[in-house]
């Protein structure tokens, strides 16, 4: 196994678009069904730049299930911690994009086959493997994926990978607010590098999220770096040295899902390529990442849904060139 994997953990799952922007999930006549899941779109979002990942999670073993894990394999993913399960369905969510290109969900989980995702059945030679270990907080809802997350986590922290979290907030899904922030939080302090969009940060500090004191509220001993996605503005960075902003690329947004996971896979594509010394001490190094990672983002919005609309490196160079 190579030492550069980045291994993805949590769900995979059918999001359906309606195929006319703007309007509600009520209004909607038809929908496209496209792929979703934040984890798993990571995992293609860094194969889709040569490098190596691999999708830990259960799916359904159901026509959607496996049309989504052949999704992976078409795209060079390692799958060899994929399960079926024949007692539960693949994972349903209805996306509306509304007007403004900002995105309504309804999930159709009672309970879907990534929530009964159990220690047990961790392949754990796989995670033990991990240059970079990636995860949600979607898998930390319901027992028992979540001693299973926690489970994976503590062994690919053990095996020395560097652990990465996005939390990726769907408050549909948590049984409230509150236990959605507390659930979030519970894990907070064990990752490397984290990644939250401004909303998220709204969210879990209830403050202003462009206020530093509000944010580095977030910050913990331990933490090698602290990304705040600000849509097309492009992101903020924190480390314990230094700290700064780098801006967006303007496109024409069609579609923001996937956005997010274009960057985070861009980001962790690079991180598991540098083979000597660390992007987290290296200020100019990281800078250079970042404005990688933001095209990557900004060129997903360009397209519907979000594993189609993610781009390879030389398109990211290529806006990067042409917007200077």
């Amino acid at each position: 196994m190579a030492s550069d994997l980045v291994v993805s953990f949590g769900e995979m799952l059918i999001d359906f678009v309606p195929d006319v922007a703007g309007v509600s999930l009520a209004e909607s006549q038809g929908f496209i069904k496209a792929p979703g899941g934040a984890p798993a779109n990571v995992a293609v979002a860094i194969t889709k730049h040569g490098g190596n990942s691999a999708f830990i999670g259960k799916f359904g073993d159901d026509e959607f299930g496996h049309m989504l894990v052949d999704i992976l394999k078409e795209n060079s993913v390692n799958v060899e911690g994929v399960l079926f399960d024949e007692h539960a369905r693949t994972a349903l969510a209805f996306v509306t994009l509304r007007s403004d290109g900002e995105r309504e969900f309804m999930f159709y989980r009672n309970p879907s086959a990534d929530m009964l995702l159990t220690e047990a059945e961790l392949n754990m030679s796989l995670i033990k493997n991990a240059k970079i270990f990636h995860y949600g907080s979607i898998s930390l809802i319901t027992e028992p994926c979540r001693s299973a997350h926690i489970a994976a986590m503590k062994a690919a922290r053990d095996a020395g990978a560097l652990l990465s979290y996005d939390p990726n907030v769907r408050l549909p899904l948590w049984p409230s607010e509150q236990a959605a922030r507390k659930g979030i939080m519970s894990i907070w302090k064990h990752a490397d590098f984290i990644k939250v969009s401004d909303d998220e940060v709204a969210f879990l500090t209830q403050g202003d999220p462009y206020n530093e004191d509000v944010v580095l509220s977030l910050w913990y001993e331990g933490l090698k770096l602290l990304l705040v996605t600000d849509g097309e503005k492009g992101c903020r960075y924190y480390t314990k040295d230094f700290k700064g902003k780098v801006g967006g690329y303007s496109v024409k947004t069609v579609d923001t899902t996937g956005a997010g996971d274009a960057f985070v896979g861009a980001f962790l594509f690079a991180v598991a390529s540098v083979v000597e010394g660390s992007l987290f001490e290296n200020e100019e190094q990281l800078r250079k990442v970042l404005k990688f990672a933001n095209a990557c983002g900004a060129i997903a919005t360009t397209k519907k849904g979000a594993i189609p609309a993610f781009p390879t490196a030389p398109m990211a160079v290529e806006l990067i060139s042409t917007s200077n």
